[in-house]
Order: C-alpha cells, then structure tokens, then sequence
C-alpha cells in the first residue's frame, strides 16, 4: 500500500467517524490529515522525478558506453593486438601499467620518446634508456 493510499484511507475513517471539526480536537485531527496528505502528494512527486533521474542516468550511460567502445574498441578483454601489423623489422614491446594492470603494446619510436600514455587509464609512463644503455655497457666489459 502506498503512502498516498494510507493516507486517504486515513482520510476515509475521519470523514466516516463524522469528526466534528468545529471543536478543537476535530480541527487538529483534520489539520494533521491534510499535512499527510501534502506530504504525501510531495513525496510521490519527489519518487516519479527520482525515477525520470533514473531514466536518464541509464541512458548517459549507454551513450557513455557506446563513445567508450568506439575509443577503445568492442570488448577491451577480447581485444587482440595485430603485431604483424608492424613489419617484419620492427620490434614490438611490451608492458604492464602500473595503475590499471592492462599490457601495453608499442614500437621502437614510443621507446625512443622515453614515454608512453596508457590508451586504457591515461597514466603516463616514463622510460629510462639511460640506465639500460649503462646496464648494457657493464654487461660487454
């Protein structure tokens, strides 16, 4: 039962108990009746405007979700990496962002910029070639 319904069940039982609204006590009982049912009134527009939020909070995030596949693809779990794609003389490399734990895929020009932007969160990665170029020095003499 509704709170708009018990209300005017409420409503039903003074006006069939012939409540005498000329004395004090009648005043007071039909007075508390009518705020209820403002109250009431209220409250279930309050619940329909929360329902059309609802609504329309579903539907900006299935446009969110369609915008989303179109930048990163269908099904980002199922997503497969051409690395033939790249040539037969490039080499592909690999590695896991830290934030978000996805495996990042690139070639030798991203390493050679020293960073790259995770397509899945925007975290940005730094690359020190330095200290490999020093590890690979050590490991020759």
């Amino acid at each position: 039962m509704e709170i708009t319904e018990k209300v005017a069940y409420l409503k039903g039982l003074a006006e069939g108990m012939e409540l005498d609204t000329g004395k004090k006590e009648g005043k007071l009982l039909a007075a508390i009746i009518d705020v209820l049912e403002d109250i009431a009134l209220e409250l279930s527009d309050i619940q329909d405007a929360q329902e059309e939020l609802g609504d329309g909070l579903d539907a900006v995030s299935d446009d969110l979700e369609d915008v989303e596949d179109l930048l990163y693809g269908e099904d980002e779990d199922e997503e497969e990496y051409e690395l033939d794609d790249l040539g037969e003389d490039e080499e592909c490399y690999a590695t896991t962002c830290p934030t978000c734990e996805e495996t990042i895929y690139f070639d030798e020009s991203v390493l050679e910029d020293g960073e790259v932007v995770c397509p899945n969160c925007g975290e940005k990665l730094e690359f020190d070639l330095e200290s490999l170029d020093e590890d690979g020095a050590e490991d020759e003499e």
